[in-house]
């Protein structure tokens, strides 16, 4: 298991104070033009959380990067549904979410980090792989949103790309009879639709294999499969990729706009990410009857700092402010606005990352239990 800070691209560890910004963006206009005052709002939120332990110099230097993204128009006009901003010294990084967010601006020894936990967590994520006999697209994205993503390097996107100059060319030969204007007779070995669906064949094959090295290994994510019925058949029988789901969106990929696709993709993968939370309510509900799992907050910091926690689940709703002693495992609760804490729920899904556990951050309704977090203990 990646530590948080691999997962989503950040530094091991920051440097004090750690400012994480999130808020609400639009994608069109004339919504989208809130979204800067609503910055600058946030901005001055992390403003009065860092001039209670810091000078007022090093808060001006702090908030420099984030003052000048405000001011950045290029910036703000390709925004999707939310955005996290977080910096530290030496560090300043923004992400462009396709899911909405809580509004935040925490100042504090490490990033908040839960929602971008749940943006990239594989748990409701997935890709979607868009195909037609001559042409893919791909898609990533979860149950709110999916945006086109541009295929890796070597992998084709077209049939041209796939095979170049290795298309199969009609094999033919022509005779014609009668003399100049008498009728051509055509004589071939393989007809042309054979050798149309030679080509498809050969270029699945590579689509396959390319994103199976390029996209489905590296990222580990589900792979959806939309195409027409008998192109679902073909490509399946000779897919080796393991990350391709059995469920299937059966339709002409051109047909879909992207939240039509969205919707479908969803409703195709819906069952098996409930099934999958539906299991981990189980195990927890039996594993706290043998005392090896617990939603109470202490008793899951103690754990997780013992590198106990085989399994979290966290609240996407919620918020414990406070901090987690890393030596004990003690709760220490605090106001939020203080620039040394953050939310307790963040500190458990770092603990918890950092010894090999898993985490999931879950809708409020699909917790086992209420208290913000859900631990299974490995022992």
């Amino acid at each position: 298991m990646e530590s948080y800070a691999t997962l989503i691209g950040l530094p091991v560890a920051p440097a004090p104070p750690c400012l994480s910004l999130y808020q609400v963006t639009h994608r069109g206009f004339p919504e989208s033009r809130q979204d800067r005052i609503r910055f600058r709002h946030l901005v001055s939120r992390l403003e009065q959380s860092l001039l209670r332990g810091y000078r007022r110099a090093e808060t001006r230097a702090r908030l420099e990067p984030f003052r000048a993204l405000e001011s950045d128009d290029a910036f703000w006009i390709r925004q999707q549904d939310g955005l996290a901003v977080l910096g530290s010294s030496g560090h300043f990084q923004t992400f462009s979410l396709r899911g909405r967010v809580p509004e935040l601006a925490i100042v504090a020894d490490t990033f908040h980090v839960k929602p971008l936990l749940r943006e990239f967590q594989s748990a409701d994520r997935f890709q979607i792989l868009s195909l037609t006999r001559s042409e893919i697209r791909l898609y990533e994205g979860n149950r709110d949103a999916i945006e086109e993503i541009e295929p890796a390097p070597g992998v084709p996107r077209t049939l041209t790309d796939a095979l170049g100059t290795e298309l199969t060319e009609a094999h033919l030969t022509v005779a014609s009879y009668g003399g100049a204007g008498g009728a051509a007779m055509h004589h071939g070995h393989h007809s042309r639709k054979d050798e149309v669906e030679v080509d498809a064949d050969r270029f699945f094959r590579v689509v396959d294999r390319s994103i199976l090295e390029r996209h489905s290994r590296p990222g580990r994510l589900p792979l959806l499969l939309v195409a027409l019925p008998e192109h679902q058949a073909r490509f399946r029988s000779l897919s080796r990729n393991r990350h391709l789901l059995e469920e299937r969106v059966d339709a002409d990929p051109g047909s879909l706009g992207l939240e039509a696709l969205r919707q479908r993709a969803w409703q195709a993968i819906a069952p098996r990410y409930e099934a999958r939370l539906d299991l981990l309510t189980d195990q927890f509900h039996q594993a706290a009857a043998r005392q090896r799992a617990s939603a109470r907050p202490e008793a899951v910091a103690r754990a997780a700092v013992e590198r106990r926690v085989e399994t979290l689940l966290i609240d996407a709703g919620q918020t414990l402010p406070g901090r987690v002693d890393p030596a004990s495992g003690r709760l220490e609760p605090a106001r939020l606005d203080d620039p040394h804490v953050d939310d307790v729920l963040d500190d458990l899904a770092e603990l918890v990352l950092a010894a090999d556990g898993d985490v999931l951050v879950v809708p409020s309704e699909r917790m086992p239990a209420p208290g913000g977090c859900a631990a299974i203990f490995r022992f």
